[in-house]
């Protein structure tokens, strides 16, 4: 089994100590972290091949804990829409996905996990429906995700039906799989998955032993109807239904009122923090202070690109703490170490991996990227700390290269698993036929 050695210029751990090394060294074998540390700590016995990453600063990979990968071929289509409304999604998003078909899939997939691969991310939970299309594109990428079928029934009877049969075929076609799990994603709870729904969303999560993958809190609308209805609040409801029991991913989570924040912070759930949708939306910024205080788990996401536009995390943790500074009108509101441990540990939280990744720590993965030290942004040494540099000063393009259960994904910023040229060739083409479907209705 190959032995590797990385010597960096600078480790950067996200362990529980703040570890940060300069210089750092790293001694992997096959897919798993035996030493960080500094170069006297890190046995270099049995090495078959050593890394020399003298310029580079060396960090778990990101993860973008919310995102839509086929919705790359829509990017741009949705300029001027909210998409956070009924209005935008019916009229815009689901009009563009009903000119859509399956063929389209694979190669928008293959683009945004370039993309990612590019930018640094290493890990993703997506939230679709094609996932059998999916699926083999993010296989063949070696990016780590969960891959939950996307459910929009709108309380029609055989929707209901067909969605449930596929998301089914589709977590029954699963065996163990080292990078991907299957979850159940349901678009929304109350507003377009009615209790019908939830009952059977909820029951494939405890037969497949898996996690829930939604939207939540964007507007009042979930609110405003279990008020209406049951008298209580939308997170009372999904307590009481049991939604609360399964690893829960909830996108924006921006109307979440204070009083139920303990129910959600004692319960496995995540909120993912989505600022540049949000911003582009026309919605507000979500209370992400206030939530990590009362100990929800936070995480980030960049949600679709059809008008967020872009897979760059590091890119979506500056806005995101800007964004917080606005919201408070506080310099300085959510650290720079917070956002990037989102960025990290949280979405690892998030996934159900964070023994596993989210940090540079013996037994755990080798999920690392490496970032190129010598670009702009960096300087002058000393006078802004590494988290500051990496959330404000420095973007995804700074990545230099990227590993995967250790396998590199791309090395000198070369992609080694995707054909990038060959997807966005085939994603324009796509977007010809997409877009004379549009043109027929």
């Amino acid at each position: 089994m190959t032995r590797t050695l990385i010597k960096a210029r600078t480790v950067l751990t996200m362990n529980d100590q703040g570890g940060i090394f300069e210089p750092g060294y790293l001694l992997i074998e096959g897919s798993s972290i035996l030493a960080v540390g500094r170069p006297e700590e890190v046995p270099q016995d049995g090495v078959t091949e050593v890394i020399d990453f003298s310029d580079r600063l060396v960090m778990p990979g990101l993860i973008n804990a919310h995102a839509h990968t086929p919705m790359s071929l829509f990017r741009g289509l949705a300029e001027g829409v909210s998409l956070f409304t009924m209005d935008g999604f019916i009229n815009c998003l689901r009009r563009l996905e009903a000119a859509a078909d399956s063929t389209m899939v694979p190669a928008a997939v293959e683009v945004s996990c370039a993309e990612m691969i590019r930018t640094g991310t290493t890990c993703f939970a997506d939230q679709y429906f094609y996932m059998k299309d999916i699926y083999p594109v993010v296989n063949r990428s070696g990016l780590r995700a969960t891959l939950a079928y996307g459910i929009v029934e709108l309380g029609d009877e055989d929707s209901r039906q067909r969605e449930i049969r596929s998301v089914t075929e589709f977590l029954e076609s699963f065996s163990d799989h080292p990078r991907i799990k299957g979850w159940v994603g349901p678009h929304a709870f109350f507003v377009d998955n009615s209790e019908e729904v939830i009952a059977l969303e909820l029951a494939l999560a405890r037969r497949f032993s898996t996690g829930l993958h939604i939207h939540f809190a964007t507007s009042s609308e979930e609110e405003d109807y279990c008020q209406a209805k049951f008298g209580v609040s939308a997170v009372e409801r999904m307590k009481q239904l049991g939604i609360l029991e399964f690893p829960l991913i909830a996108a924006h989570a921006i109307t979440v009122p204070e009083i139920d924040y303990a129910i959600l912070a004692a319960s496995p759930f995540t909120a993912v923090i989505c600022a540049s949708s949000s911003m582009r939306s026309g919605f507000p910024a979500a209370p992400v202070r206030a939530m990590r205080e009362a100990g929800i788990n936070l995480a980030i996401g960049t949600d679709n690109v059809a008008n967020a536009n872009s897979y760059d995390l590091f890119r979506e943790m500056d806005i995101a703490a800007k964004l917080q500074v606005y919201r408070e009108s506080e310099p300085g509101a959510i650290p720079a170490s917070e956002i990037l441990e989102m960025a990290t540990l949280g979405g690892a939280r998030a996934l159900g991996w964070e023994d596993k990744i989210g940090s540079l720590e013996p037994g755990k993965l080798a999920d690392l990227i490496a970032l190129d030290l010598t670009d702009i942004g960096w300087g002058p040494k000393g006078a802004q700390d590494l988290y500051t540099a990496i959330v404000y000063a420095i973007s995804g393009m700074h990545v230099t290269d990227v590993m995967v259960d250790g396998r590199w994904l791309l090395k000198d910023k070369a992609w080694k698993t995707v054909d990038y040229a060959g997807a966005v060739n085939q994603m324009n083409q796509d977007y010809r036929r997409l877009d004379a479907n549009l043109n027929r209705v």
